[in-house]
């Protein structure tokens, strides 16, 4: 499949079957229609089991044979993730599989019939029609190690949603039963400040005990950095706390349990982000891309697992499509409205890049150059923000030229045709 909008549309000829197939979570409804547009025949509804899958394929070749079709495209609308399953089927069969915008479904399902009812019929229909007019994508199936690392990110996603949670929950028993702990500890997950959670957390526990006796509890897990000082700063806090003073028994074991699952997913995380960074070490260009000053394995690992294969792109501004970072305008007449960015992309890829790129204009010399000259030039200066998202479509561009050629980052063709002023001759 081509990537132009002519090239979509001459993808489909008069010997072309279009099937459009109605994405739910038990049973699918296909619709059938030649080039021009034309329903062929009754609508077919198949579980999502492999019996459905064979039905539909089954159904599409009747069709073929009564209407002399050599060329089949089938498409959905994708829904969740149950259409996965019949993309991995349909194209390891070698049928050509795409996918419309759930968008573009919806605003144009009235065009037939000046309508806004909503069916899955109606809608498999309409899935149809857009493929005719060349209004696909074709989706990027991971496979292999890409998949891989895939279902590796999801899973790093997961648990640092997680860390944040639990995070969150233990901070709301600390306020709750001992608000003052904050006075005393700047940061909870630090040792002497973890120590206490663990073994004595609520003020009744503490002010019980003498300064001395505090810091012989703290001695096993602080070597330094705490003395009797701040020992007796918690002694008095516990004092004086105006914490709850109910429920302590259960509070108590809540809070173990809570810090039992931090320290869990915190490991975790660890085990994980060392088999990622050994994942993804072994992906065309990636070595080259992680010799980024500023740049980390983990960014290089969701860029991989959202964009897959980079071979398989043939410009970078697909790279910049996808992540939702092409630029939109409203105007019409004299009237100019402000250009932002689609964000119809990849929310995850566009926030990786996002955190990737502050880092960059901190300590990368070329991209902490851009970012002056964008924010600073004479002419039409750009906001920090703007000039930030301007630098995600420069990295992007960048990652597609080193996962093409597998070449070292060279700065210095970055700053090619860019004034040559004081700040880029030092860089």
């Amino acid at each position: 499949m081509n990537y132009t909008q002519n090239k979509k549309i001459s993808q489909i000829t008069p010997s072309t079957l279009i099937i459009g197939i109605d994405i739910a979570k038990d049973k699918h409804v296909a619709r059938a229609q030649d080039d021009r547009g034309l329903d062929l025949g009754k609508r077919l509804v198949f579980e999502n089991r492999i019996d459905g899958f064979e039905s539909l394929l089954k159904w599409a070749k009747q069709h073929q044979e009564k209407n002399e079709k050599n060329h089949v495209i089938f498409g959905v609308e994708p829904t969740g993730h149950y259409w996965l399953s019949l993309a991995y089927y349909l194209t390891a069969k070698g049928y050509d599989f795409v996918v419309v915008n759930p968008m573009h479904v919806k605003k144009s399902k009235e065009l037939d019939d000046n309508s806004p009812t909503k069916n899955d019929t109606k809608d498999a229909k309409v899935i149809a029609q857009l493929i005719k007019d060349g209004r696909y994508s074709v989706p990027n199936l991971l496979d292999g190690i890409y998949a891989e690392l895939r279902e590796c990110v999801k899973v790093r996603d997961q648990l640092i949603e997680q860390l944040m949670i639990t995070e969150g929950r233990i901070q709301n028993v600390i306020q709750r039963y001992f608000p003052e702990f904050f006075d005393v500890f700047g940061d909870w997950e630090g040792k002497a400040a973890l120590s206490t959670l663990k073994l004595f957390p609520f003020p009744n526990q503490i002010k019980e005990m003498t300064p001395e006796m505090v810091l012989e509890k703290w001695k096993p897990f602080v070597k330094r950095g705490v003395g009797i000082k701040r020992a007796t700063k918690l002694v008095e806090c516990a004092k004086k706390s105006v914490g709850i003073e109910i429920g302590l028994k259960f509070a108590n074991r809540e809070l173990a349990y809570l810090i039992e699952q931090y320290e869990l997913y915190k490991k975790q995380l660890a085990e994980l982000d060392m088999e990622l960074e050994s994942l993804v070490e072994t992906l065309p260009g990636a070595k080259q891309m992680m010799k980024i000053p500023g740049l980390g394995a983990v960014t290089v690992a969701l860029f991989f697992a959202k964009v897959g294969d980079i071979s398989k792109y043939s410009h970078p501004q697909q790279l910049v499509n996808l992540a939702g970072l092409s630029l939109r305008e409203h105007s019409s007449g004299k009237f100019k409205g402000q250009t932002k960015i689609t964000k119809r992309g990849r929310r995850r890829l566009r926030r990786a890049l996002l955190l990737a790129i502050r880092p960059l204009v901190a300590h990368n010399s070329t991209f902490k150059a851009l970012h002056h000259y964008y924010t600073k030039r004479p002419d039409r200066p750009l906001k920090k923000q703007q000039s930030l998202i301007a630098l995600c479509c420069k990295l992007l561009r960048v990652l597609f030229v080193i996962g093409q050629k597998q070449c070292e980052f060279d700065g210095a063709k970055l700053l090619r045709g860019i004034p040559q002023n004081n700040t880029l001759q030092a860089a």
